[in-house]
């Protein structure tokens, strides 16, 4: 696993008062969780934050960009995913204001999925 940069390990320290985050690595960033539940993306030492229909409004009244996602082949896809405000980067309870704003994202994006089907017998004895 790779050495966490120093601006994860702020974020991390930052969103303590608000709850426990953790970071895991991912395609060359790092993802945050709380609770088991994704909620944010680091990628080069910026914070993005996740968004969803009732809470993009607060994201764009701030005219925060979304992340976008570049792959291999040069195309560009724009993730539900937006910058942070630079005083919630200062502030423990700014974070905790924004960062509550995309846990709640991920809340209701994760009540969205379907359960997960359990394997068959067949597939555990493989």
């Amino acid at each position: 696993m790779p050495r966490r940069s120093e601006t994860v390990e702020y974020l991390v320290e930052l969103m303590r008062p608000w709850g426990a985050v953790t970071a895991k690595s991912m395609f060359g960033g790092w993802g945050l969780y709380r609770e088991g539940l994704f909620f944010a993306i680091v990628a080069d030492d910026v914070l993005y934050l996740k968004t969803d229909d009732e809470t993009r409004a607060a994201f764009e009244a701030e005219h925060l960009e979304p992340f976008v996602f570049r792959s291999k082949d040069g195309t560009s896809t724009a993730m539900s995913y937006r910058r942070a405000p630079d005083e919630a980067l200062e502030n423990p309870d700014e974070m905790a204001r924004w960062a509550g704003l995309a846990y709640g994202a991920a809340v209701r994006a994760a009540a969205r999925k379907p359960p997960a089907r359990p394997k068959s017998a067949k597939a555990k004895r493989a």
